[in-house]
């Protein structure tokens, strides 16, 4: 078969470059056409970057944190016999089936005189099913925010433009696969129903008085790239009629990021900081999260005395080997693993179920600044006792230089808040992982097994868990299969 190469493609006008930060499919891997296969991050968005291709992931050219031209190799395929290399935008769609159209959603008229609107959110994915007049995305005009209603009824194939690209007027912007045979509507499709932004998608800009009326959509993306607030565009001045981007680079006279040290408009003194690449990319994991995963939490108290006893025999013996409490609970996570397979789990779009046939422990590490990032014990189930300890020992230590180890095969997560006095907590999913495990500090509580009253060292567990996949009760034995080998962990290692 051959083999062709992916190339990185041209999302938005005018970018260049992008930035590659992480890989969702992994050499040996089988992927569907359209289906992601690894993120990018531009100017304006970390963005899932689907595959041109239907084949076998063949290699990766380029690496995480590379920054890499636009039509620049990114990794190679092996495709079916027939199959050309395309370009970076990904070329055309295939035909739809009969009865149903390709048809490219536009960027509609809605007032006179208006030359491009901003997207501001998409309210719908790839693959979701559309009735006509549904609103589908979010798009800012000079006036206001609005939602913009589908003219047709059918399936989104994909989404031509990322979050905050300012588009021309009639420009596409998705491609939706019409139900029965329908032409394209003209740009002036249908008025949009004008409405303050709800979403929780949505990037909200302010409506009503206070906000400027002569600012274009391209000038207020230029200003937010910039760092510039709403308080302080409302003082900028215009050369124009209109507020430019060149008004911008007048008033930040060359400084970036923007520090206001002046009062603005709102009276409360403040100042702002662009956030990092590694926030950026964070926030985009919690929101893509809270959008998909539906959660339920339960917690276990667990019996501690005997990590503790373990781990006080190791400090006394003296040795080289000393692997934390934390180590020790960790290990036992990951032979409860071995029997729970929905553990090992992870949603592969609406309908299909992944199951890993090795454990992949994802564990949270705090860097200075309240960064965060994630630690991976690659098949830790295939580990004994030492080599596991080892492992997660140098796994740890390449995180806390900086180097974030999250990939798609990362099912479940663990943090551990035992040095922050932190007894409960409600811990966040992040797909793809499909469960998050919270170690609270250890404490003294009564033993529930007797009926004089009996002091023993407890600690509590959290689990957070994605109910898509996951019931009750299955969560239920998983957490309590932890508890057991947690309180038998000197039989376990």
């Amino acid at each position: 078969m051959p083999v062709v190469p992916v190339r990185v493609p041209q999302i938005g006008e005018g970018l260049q470059e992008a930035r590659v930060v992480a890989f969702l499919k992994q050499p040996g891997d089988f992927v569907k056409r359209d289906e992601p296969i690894y993120q990018m991050e531009t100017d304006k968005a970390v963005m899932d970057v689907e595959s041109p291709f239907e084949g076998k992931i063949v290699r990766w050219i380029g690496a995480i944190d590379e920054v890499m031209p636009i039509g620049a190799d990114i990794g190679e395929m092996e495709v079916g016999a027939g199959v050309e290399a395309i370009e970076p935008n990904h070329g055309p769609k295939p035909p739809a089936p009969a009865g149903e159209t390709l048809i490219s959603l536009r960027i509609p008229q809605i007032g006179e005189g208006l030359q491009e609107a901003r997207l501001v959110a998409t309210l719908k994915n790839p693959g979701d099913m559309i009735r006509r007049d549904e609103a589908i995305y979010q798009m800012e005009t000079d006036k206001a925010v609005m939602d913009v209603e589908s003219p047709y009824e059918g399936v989104l194939v994909e989404w031509l433009a990322p979050v905050d690209a300012v588009l021309p007027i009639g420009a596409e912007v998705a491609t939706l696969r019409a139900v029965g045979e329908v032409s394209e509507a003209p740009t002036a499709h249908g008025a949009p129903m004008v409405a303050p932004v709800t979403s929780s998608a949505a990037v909200s800009a302010p409506t009503g008085e206070g906000r400027r009326m002569d600012v274009p959509p391209r000038t207020r993306a230029y200003a937010k790239e910039k760092g510039v607030t709403e308080d302080q565009l409302a003082t900028i001045p215009a050369a124009g009629s209109k507020l430019m981007p060149s008004d911008i680079d007048a008033f930040l006279g060359g400084a970036r990021p923007v520090k206001p040290a002046a009062t603005p408009a709102s009276g409360w003194k403040h100042a702002e900081d662009a956030m990092t690449s590694a926030q950026r990319l964070l926030s985009s994991r919690l929101v893509r999260g809270s959008q998909l995963v539906v959660p339920g939490t339960i917690t276990v108290a667990t019996l501690w005395e005997g990590i503790e006893a373990k781990r006080a025999s190791l400090k006394s013996s003296g040795g080289s080997f000393q692997p934390s409490s934390f180590t020790m609970f960790a290990y036992a996570v990951v032979q409860a693993l071995k029997a729970h397979p929905a553990f090992r789990s992870t949603m592969v779009g609406d309908a299909t179920i992944r199951t890993y046939e090795h454990v992949h422990l994802g564990i949270a590490v705090a860097l200075p600044g309240d960064r965060l990032v994630l630690a991976v014990v690659d098949e830790a189930d295939k580990l004994s006792w030492t080599e596991f300890a080892e492992k997660m020992r140098e796994q740890i230590d390449a995180a806390r230089n900086g180097k974030d180890q999250a990939h798609e095969a990362v099912t479940i997560s663990l943090t551990n808040m035992q040095s922050f006095g932190l007894r409960d907590a409600v811990p966040v999913v992040v797909p793809p992982s499909v469960a998050t495990i919270f170690l609270g500090e250890p404490y003294n509580g009564l033993d529930q097994t007797v009926k004089e009253v009996k002091l023993r060292r407890f600690v509590n567990l959290a689990m957070t868990f994605d109910h898509r996949l996951i019931n009750g009760v299955g969560a239920s034995e998983f957490i309590n299969a932890i508890r057991s080998h947690t309180e038998k962990i000197s039989e376990i290692l």
